[in-house]
């Protein structure tokens, strides 16, 4: 069995490949979003406003279900990390937010369960190839105004 990230006050291992996927993709909400500001503040303005209205390219469901099908479409994935997605897809969410559809909101559950999954079971570099690929999807639907990966 792999191990996952070790935290400082974890006494006790997770099994990562049995977590619920709203789980995953909790975790991976919060570690796509670090991504995300930290790429802001490489790349944009460090105006707060300007800033939160960049992130909103990034971390809504609506880009991150079109990301999730670029790396489908594309072959991106492994077998496991497809298999991640569908189940973060298919996972029944209490809530639906109000400005998108369910599916959409279902795809962007997936992406953030594979951003989870990966983080979890420490890898780091598959993880944060898929958000630099992220990154450029967003690029290209922004129409190249991004100043790079």
């Amino acid at each position: 069995m792999e191990a996952g990230i070790t935290m400082i006050d974890e006494g006790v291992q997770l099994d990562v490949k049995q977590l619920n996927s709203l789980s995953l993709a909790y975790m991976g909400d919060a570690v796509y979003e670090v991504y995300v500001r930290r790429h802001l503040l490489h790349h944009e303005s460090v105006k707060p406003a300007k800033l939160h209205r960049e992130a909103t390219h990034y971390v809504s469901a609506k880009a991150q279900a079109s990301m999730i099908h670029t790396f489908i479409q594309t072959e991106r994935l492994t077998d496991e990390e497809l298999a991640v997605v569908k189940r973060g897809r298919n996972a029944r969410s209490a809530t639906v937010p109000k400005n998108t559809d369910v599916q959409t909101y279902r795809y962007s559950t997936g992406f953030e369960a594979l951003i989870g999954y990966l983080y979890l079971l420490n890898r780091i570099e598959r993880m944060e190839s898929l958000i630099k690929l992220s990154f450029e999807v967003i690029k290209n639907k922004k129409g190249g105004n991004d100043h790079g990966i």
